[in-house]
């Protein structure tokens, strides 16, 4: 997503097939492919469990500045007068979430082993400033005290028309803005048709990923009967651009059809003049009619593929998008999981036959299933701790054969689906022993 305000007029959009050769153009030979990781923090006071806001001298504001100052970052504001909400060097960014969340969008990188040492790395500095500050890193899926009403606002312009925009197409809009944290990967792709495979293979195996990754059972202080209420969060955000596309079970899915899905998605904003306006229209109606005079260009297109949330996303790298944040090892093994899945052509093969073919419908209780049980759901007769466990073992075969010094990162994942209890599960059972905001924070901190 783009941090700026401004941006270049781009050239203006004539049909739908230019859209279909924009992701033609994201195609990658093979010896190219890469990965990154992305990885959302929450952040408290240490001994509190109040959120912080972005203001003050122990503010989040504050907390970039120190980053900032001790990591050689430069500082991005929106303009020259605007407060810092970013933070770059080289192809690495730290970014806020609407909620004041820290985000990670690491560096394109060949091996998961790098991208964890980056995340690592980042890990490590933003501990050291925040507990400058008072400060400590929490890596859960979902606030686990508040609500949103609680919770600040970050200082960045598109999220004052989100906050207004995405609440009229769900009642847990900003619950998903403001109170969850997730971890995702993004890979390349060789062609249309790999594109195809890859994209359908995750979202048929994202419920396995959920239940792997579930680490967010608490709301409000209280079990929300979801070990991944993140998850249950999206169901309510909006059905035109969050969830899962029809084509990506019934055989028919394509370049074209994910435009074509992207199209009837409502606008979130259009940036315009250094503005970031909120016409209430479709993709398509922004093609067919313009707005004020001027028609819709390949820079509103790459900035409403942004503002899509469906559980694979497709822009020039394919994101997949179904975990919780959890600790640095299983957000390592996150990059682990999918480059063997992803890049092994075996390891590909073994992905598409490790679940029967379910339909749309099916697939949505199965993903229901694993938001609310977690690995000790089932689907069908097969325990969902089996699947998930052999689906890390398709992803380490696939590491052996491809680079087998990225396969030890799979051990604490793989140890998670032989408990058969999601991460989740050690939460509830730290709340049940000492039912104290405070200490839970502690427990579940950097």
């Amino acid at each position: 997503m783009s941090l700026d305000l401004q941006r270049e007029v781009s050239e203006p959009i004539t049909s739908v097939e230019m859209l279909v050769d924009g992701f033609r153009a994201a195609e990658k030979p093979r010896a190219e492919h890469k990965l990154g990781l992305e990885h959302e923090k929450l952040i408290y006071p240490v001994g509190a469990a109040r959120p912080v806001p972005y203001e003050g001298a122990a503010g989040i504001g504050s907390l970039l500045e120190q980053v900032a100052s001790a990591g050689g970052y430069t500082p991005f504001r929106e303009t020259p007068e605007s407060p810092v909400i970013a933070l770059q060097r080289g192809m690495l960014t730290i970014s806020l979430e609407p909620g004041g969340q820290v985000e990670l969008s690491g560096s394109p990188l060949y091996t998961a082993r790098e991208a964890h040492a980056e995340n690592l790395a980042h890990l490590t500095e933003l501990k050291a400033a925040a507990a400058r500050l008072g400060l400590q890193i929490v890596l859960l899926g979902y606030r686990p005290f508040a609500t949103p009403a609680d919770m600040p606002w970050m200082p960045k312009t598109r999220y004052q028309v989100m906050r207004q925009a995405l609440p009229e197409r769900g009642r847990l809009a900003h619950h998903m803005m403001q109170m969850t944290s997730t971890g995702q990967v993004s890979l390349d792709w060789a062609d249309e048709a790999d594109c195809v495979r890859k994209t359908v293979v995750a979202a048929r195996l994202a419920p396995l990923l959920v239940a792997l990754y579930a680490n967010s059972p608490l709301v409000d202080g209280k079990p929300s009967g979801y070990l991944s209420f993140r998850s249950r969060v999206w169901e309510e955000v909006d059905p035109t651009r969050c969830g899962y596309l029809r084509s990506w079970f019934d055989g028919s899915f394509s370049y074209r059809a994910f435009v074509e899905w992207a199209l009837d998605a409502p606008l979130l904003f259009l940036r315009r003049d250094g503005q970031y306006l909120y016409p209430k229209l479709t993709f398509r109606q922004l093609m067919k009619e313009g707005y004020e005079g001027r028609p819709a260009d390949l820079g509103d297109w790459a900035d409403h593929l942004s503002t899509l949330f469906p559980e694979v996303r497709l822009k020039k790298i394919i994101e997949v998008r179904s975990a919780d944040s959890c600790d640095a090892a299983m957000t390592g093994a996150l990059a682990a999981l999918w480059r063997g899945i992803f890049y092994d052509a075996t390891a590909l093969e073994e992905a598409e036959r490790l679940l029967p073919r379910l339909s749309y419908e099916e697939h949505l209780t199965f993903h229901e299933t694993a938001r609310r049980e977690g690995l000790a759901g089932r689907l069908g007769s097969q325990e969902m701790h089996r699947l998930a466990g052999e689906m890390v073992e398709i992803s380490r075969r696939g590491l052996v054969r491809l680079d087998a010094e990225d396969a030890p990162l799979l051990d604490p994942l793989a140890q998670v689906a032989a408990s058969g209890r999601s991460p989740a599960q050690a939460v509830l059972d730290a709340w049940a022993r000492e039912p104290d905001p405070e200490a839970l924070l502690a427990r579940f901190a950097f």
